[in-house]
């Protein structure tokens, strides 16, 4: 059953399960054999945290308490390119990360997330669980991790301000907005001639607040969870970014386990990422009223201004040169034709 929009964000089962946002989830092990962290970045009212305690518990069941996991939500652990160096020195074993910022490691992750790729979610689970993911994952374990089959959603990104609706490409011009730490969306937003700023997800609050940058980006369960409808006015409905986390695991930490202990934690990851894509889809859907009630405005916005701007800067043909036409045509497959 999905979670209610009222136990996401109240999450008053779910800081019970941790005793207090700040301390991390225990599995209830007592001699686990395999004793593992998992870090992210998202509050512990989000779906990514309810799911992941369910997830952490189902594996010690099935493991008989073999394999132990703590979860680690809201940065505890660092920024997201501090947790991602963790990861890949074995400081923590699992993460789970954007595939933009990714991208900063493994450059073809970030594919996708080209702006305005996917019209819809049919679209996105089409690709990234058929051969865009497939192709994506080759590239991940490259260097030395192991993305689970199931990508995590994010949602359709969107973007705030505390100065002006965003209505039309046009509107971009000048604005200072955070970006998350990846090049790909640096890119985007100069060639709407926008004035983007990367920052870890961390600091976005104060950011915004102490008017470093007067905009951000994200789907409406984080701008939700993360109250930055305190510190941002307007809501445009830009929808120009799908985003997901792949759930990445340290290659030497995950092969330590034995064969039948792996297959375990992957389903049970994969079947948790499942749940946690339909809780997502199902709070962004439904956050508009709640944000509204909380004093954002919302606008629609013209689509067509976007594609056409971001085909006319060249930012189609500079992403396509970069990724090659291997993985630009399998992006095309699904999107259709953007350059």
């Amino acid at each position: 059953m999905g979670l209610s929009r009222r136990s996401l964000l109240k999450a008053g089962a779910a800081t019970a399960f941790v005793g207090g946002i700040a301390a991390p989830f225990v599995a209830r092990a007592q001699s686990a054999e395999f004793s593992y962290k998992y870090a992210n970045n998202l509050p512990v009212t989000h779906p990514m945290n309810v799911r992941a305690n369910e997830m952490v518990e189902a594996i010690r069941k099935e493991t008989n308490g073999r394999v132990e996991i703590k979860v680690f939500p809201s940065s505890q652990l660092g920024g997201d390119t501090d947790m991602l160096s963790q990861l890949r020195s074995g400081g923590i074993e699992f993460f789970t990360l954007s595939p933009l910022i990714l991208s900063t490691l493994v450059p073809n992750a970030s594919i996708s997330g080209i702006g305005f790729a996917f019209p819809n979610y049919d679209t996105v689970w089409k690709a990234m669980d058929g051969e865009l993911g497939a192709y994506v994952r080759g590239q991940i374990g490259k260097f030395g991790l192991v993305a689970m089959d199931k990508i995590w959603d994010n949602g359709f990104r969107q973007t705030t301000t505390s100065t002006k609706p965003i209505e039309s490409a046009a509107d971009f011009k000048g604005l200072k907005i955070r970006v998350p730490v990846s090049p790909l969306w640096t890119s985007m937003f100069k060639a709407f001639d926008s004035a983007p700023a990367s920052i870890n997800f961390a600091e976005v609050y104060t950011a915004l607040q102490t008017k470093v940058v007067d905009a951000q980006e994200n789907p409406l369960a984080i701008i939700a969870t993360a109250k930055l409808f305190e510190v941002q006015k307007y809501c445009s409905l830009t929808n120009h970014m799908w985003d997901g986390f792949w759930f990445l695991a340290n290659r030497r930490a995950f092969e330590r386990l034995p064969e039948d202990l792996r297959a375990i934690v992957a389903k049970n990851v994969n079947a948790a990422g499942e749940k946690e894509r339909a809780d997502v889809a199902a709070l962004n859907a439904s956050l508009r009223k709640e944000l509204t009630d909380k004093g954002m405005v919302f606008n629609e916005t013209k689509p067509d201004s976007f594609r056409d701007k971001l085909r006319s800067a060249g930012f189609y043909a500079e992403w396509k040169g970069k990724y090659g036409d291997e993985a630009w045509s399998l992006l095309e497959k699904y999107s259709g034709q953007l350059s």
